[in-house]
């Protein structure tokens, strides 16, 4: 693969992980019955921790798309899916 198309690969895959990564840990104002600030929505989040969610899906991004490009270049499996 050329350095373009590994640099889409792990955006799109970086995507796809912060998206999953997103809602985990998110606890609302409605769930922990704080109080809230005027004009601020009930479902939303109280502390995002939205720095730590980055890092956590930079690294399984940079995980997966090395499992892909093992993946792609292993011989045995191309061998395999080619017969």
């Amino acid at each position: 693969m050329q350095l373009g198309s590994i640099v889409a690969v792990f955006f799109v895959i970086w995507w796809l992980c912060f998206i999953a990564v997103l809602p985990i840990g998110s606890r609302s104002h409605h769930e922990t019955g704080e109080a809230l600030v005027r004009g601020a929505d009930p479902g939303s989040p109280i502390a995002p921790r939205v720095r730590q969610k980055l890092l956590i899906a930079t690294g399984l991004a940079i995980f997966f798309t090395s499992l892909l490009l093992w993946i792609l270049a292993n011989e045995t499996l191309m061998a395999y899916w080619n017969r």
